[in-house]
């Protein structure tokens, strides 16, 4: 970052943390920090770790043209002792329960997006792709069927997010789907990887803001809802027949310079 910025370069960084994935260990100077244990002492480190990124972004005076994003791929860990937590929601990762899709997604830009502002719109990974292009001005390609949405506005203080929903998969399974505040599965409930994936024969509708654990199915008066979740489905298969994949991968039809 410090080379860029004397270079008067924009920067692109990624940082993964790895150490809230198993197995769970702080760096020596944070082990025994809190007093609670491996896993506590890790949250702490990455708390510090972020702020130094924080601090080294302010102290090279280029925070007004930063766009900062502190975000995860998955939820928790179930294994004991590495195990987190899912805070109010059921499941931990490799799952589609509300546990395993919430993630954090922090964002901070001085002076461009609002400042303590917290949402409860459905946001996926796969937006920032199409978005961060877009504030970069760069293309999205166009020689393939991109699934990121463009959630600039949103980000910049609009209301509504430009996704209404998700669809949740478990390796190749599709096990569930999300539209606004509903949940329909269509497998059974799993506390974590553990627990085998079984295709239920009559799928199951919750409401994920009454029932954020997913613990008690809806009536037969709300089914309504399942519309918009079954035309997501038909859509997504649409797009499969439309963009078949080829085996064993999608090439990449960047060909580096010679």
């Amino acid at each position: 970052m410090k080379r860029s910025v004397q270079a008067g370069k924009p920067f692109y960084s990624c940082i993964c943390m790895t150490q809230p994935h198993i197995p769970v260990l702080p760096h020596p100077d944070f082990e025994g920090k809190t007093g609670f244990g491996n896993f506590p002492d890790v949250l702490a480190e990455m708390d510090a770790r972020v702020g130094q990124l924080l601090d080294a972004v302010d102290e090279m005076g280029v925070s007004q043209d930063t766009l900062f994003v502190f975000t995860s791929d998955n939820g928790p860990d179930p294994t004991f002792p590495s195990q987190g937590s899912s805070g109010p929601w059921r499941g931990f990762y490799f799952t589609h329960m509300e546990g395993s899709s919430r993630v954090p997604f922090i964002i901070r830009w001085p002076g461009v997006i609002p400042a303590g502002r917290v949402s409860n719109e459905i946001v996926h990974e796969l937006d920032t792709f199409t978005t961060f292009a877009k504030i970069a001005g760069a293309k999205v390609p166009q020689d393939r069927p991109i699934d990121g949405v463009d959630q600039t506005e949103f980000l910049l203080g609009k209301e509504k997010s430009n996704r209404e929903g998700i669809l949740l998969f478990c390796a190749d399974r599709l096990q569930a789907v999300k539209w606004r505040n509903w949940k329909l599965h269509l497998y059974n409930e799993q506390r974590d990887w553990f627990t085998p994936p079984l295709q239920l024969g009559t799928p199951k509708l919750f409401n994920v803001i009454l029932d954020p654990k997913e613990e008690y199915p809806v009536t037969v008066e709300n089914t309504w809802a399942v519309e918009p979740m079954t035309k997501m489905i038909s859509a997504f298969e649409a797009s499969k027949r439309q963009h078949p994949l080829i085996a064993p991968g999608t090439p990449d039809p960047y060909t580096p310079p010679k």
